[in-house]
C-alpha cells in the first residue's frame, strides 16, 4: 500500500513531512508483534494510527475476540480498573454474581490499544509489565494465571519521561513500552495542512446537510494558519463545522472566523512588569499592583489639595492680607491620560509630592510643619477610607477610583478592618 492509498482509505489530510514520516514508521512496524508507544497531543489522531497499526498486520485475521480493543486508561475509576482490564470470577468482591472477562482477554489473539496510558496508577503499572514480559494475567478474586496473546499499542498526551523523572511512571513500563516510538505532529507544527482538513470538512458539512461551500478570504486563511489550534484536528472540525452551518455569508473573512476562535492572542494578554516579552512567566502581582493604584490615586489627592491651598494663598496675597496657611510645593507633572504603571521603586518616588525647595523666597520664613511619612499599609488604609467617604460608601465607585477591583477591594476592607 503507497502512503497516498493509506491517506485514502484512513482519511488523512496532509502532505507535512512529520506527519508522512509517522504513517510510514507504523506501515513499516505493522507486521511485527512489537509494542508502541505513541507521542501526541490530544486530538492529532493517535486513534487512527492504532487502526492503521492493527489492520495493517497479521492480527486482522484473529477469529477469537475482538481483534483490536481499545481503552480509555484515564476514564477508567482506579477502584475498578484491574477489573476492567484483567476480568473478575464470581464473588470477587460485593456486586461480582458471575466470570467476566477483562479487556486483555477480550483483545486475546488481537491488539489492545491503551490510550492515556500516562493516567494508569501505579499499582496497575506494575501488573501491566507482567502482562507484557510473560503474557499473562491473574483475574481479580482468581489465584489462577492465564495466557493471553496480546499485543500493545499504547498513546500518551503528557512527558512519559518527566512522569518517570517525578516517580509517577515505572521507568522499566516507560521502556517496555516503548520498544516502537511513534510521534504525530500537533497542527502548530505542519500549518500548510490546516487549509487543506478546513476544506475538507466544510465539503463533508455541506454535502451532509446540502448547503453551498464556504470558501475563505486569504488573511482568514492566514489567520486560520497562525491560530496554535490547541484542541488540534478535533477543536479545527468542531470550528469548521460551526461556520459552515451558522453564517449566512459563505465567504469567511478574519473579523468572522475569529468570532468562533477562544484564544487570546499575546497582545491582549495582561501587561507584563520590566517590558518583559509575552511569553514571560513574570507578571504583575495583586498586591503590587495595588500599591501602585492606591499610590497613584493618593497623589490625585494630595495634588487637588494642594492646588487649593495655592488658591487661597494667591487670593490672600492679591488682597494684601497675611498668609494664614503655607501651601506645599507644587507636585511634579505627571500625565494622568496616560495608562502607564509605574514599574519601578524609582518611578514611584517620582511621583512622590517632592518638598519645598528654597526658591519660594516669598515663603522662606514662614513655618512649615512636615507630617511624618506613614507606613505602607497605613498608606493603603489611608486610601481606601478617603476613597470611600469620596463615593458615598459606594464599593464599586471606590474601587474604579483606586484603579482595583471591587473583589480585591473587599478583601482589603477586611484586613483592615475597616468600617464600611
Amino acid at each position: 500500500m503507497t502512503l497516498q492509498q493509506l491517506k485514502q482509505r484512513y482519511g488523512i489530510i496532509g502532505n507535512d513531512s512529520k506527519l508522512e514520516l509517522a504513517l510510514n514508521k507504523a506501515i513499516q512496524v505493522a507486521p511485527t508483534d512489537l509494542s508502541i508507544l505513541i507521542h501526541g497531543e490530544s486530538g492529532v489522531g493517535k486513534d487512527v494510527f492504532s487502526r492503521i497499526i492493527h489492520e495493517n498486520s497479521l492480527r486482522k485475521h484473529v477469529k477469537q475476540g475482538r481483534g483490536l480493543v481499545s481503552v480509555n486508561c484515564g476514564a477508567i475509576p482506579e477502584g475498578t480498573i484491574e477489573s476492567e482490564l484483567f476480568g473478575h470470577v464470581k464473588g470477587a468482591f460485593t456486586g461480582a454474581e458471575k466470570n467476566r472477562k477483562g479487556y486483555f482477554e477480550e483483545a486475546n489473539g488481537g491488539t489492545i490499544f491503551l490510550d492515556e496510558i500516562g493516567e494508569l496508577p501505579l499499582s496497575m503499572q506494575v501488573k501491566l509489565l507482567r502482562v507484557l514480559e510473560n503474557g499473562e494475567i491473574i483475574p481479580v478474586g482468581s489465584s489462577t494465571a492465564m495466557k493471553v496473546d496480546v499485543r500493545v499499542v499504547a498513546a500518551t498526551n503528557v512527558d512519559l519521561v518527566a512522569a518517570v523523572r517525578n516517580g509517577h511512571f515505572r521507568e522499566d513500563l516507560y521502556y517496555r513500552l516503548q520498544q516502537i516510538s511513534i510521534y504525530i505532529p500537533p497542527l502548530r507544527e505542519r500549518r500548510e495542512d490546516i487549509p487543506l482538513l478546513f476544506r475538507k470538512f466544510s465539503s463533508d458539512v455541506a454535502e451532509k446537510y446540502h448547503m453551498p461551500p464556504i470558501f475563505l478570504t486569504e488573511d482568514a486563511r492566514q489567520y486560520l494558519m497562525n491560530y496554535p489550534w490547541y484542541g488540534n484536528i478535533r477543536e479545527l472540525k468542531n470550528v469548521t463545522e460551526q461556520v459552515a452551518v451558522v453564517e449566512t455569508e459563505r465567504t469567511i473573512s478574519r473579523a468572522i472566523l475569529a468570532n468562533y476562535l477562544n484564544y487570546v492572542p499575546d497582545e491582549k494578554m495582561p501587561a507584563l512588569f520590566n517590558g518583559g516579552a509575552s511569553n514571560s512567566t513574570t507578571a504583575i502581582s495583586d498586591r503590587e499592583l495595588l500599591l501602585k493604584a492606591l499610590s497613584m490615586g493618593q497623589m490625585i489627592s494630595e495634588m487637588r489639595n494642594e492646588i487649593n491651598d495655592l488658591r487661597q494663598a494667591v487670593a490672600q496675597l492679591a488682597q494684601g492680607l497675611p498668609l494664614t496657611h503655607v501651601p506645599a510645593a507644587p507636585a511634579p507633572s505627571y500625565d494622568f491620560y496616560d495608562n502607564t504603571i509605574p514599574t519601578s521603586d524609582n518611578e514611584l518616588k517620582l511621583l512622590q509630592p517632592q518638598e519645598r525647595t528654597s526658591r519660594d523666597d516669598e515663603f522662606q520664613d514662614s513655618e512649615v510643619v512636615e507630617e511624618e511619612p506613614l507606613a505602607l499599609e497605613d498608606r493603603e488604609k489611608k486610601a481606601i477610607i478617603t476613597a470611600l467617604q469620596r463615593s458615598g460608601g459606594k464599593r464599586h465607585l471606590a474601587a474604579r477610583e483606586l484603579h482595583i477591583s471591587e473583589r480585591t477591594l473587599y478583601r482589603k476592607i477586611k484586613e483592615y478592618d475597616i468600617d464600611a
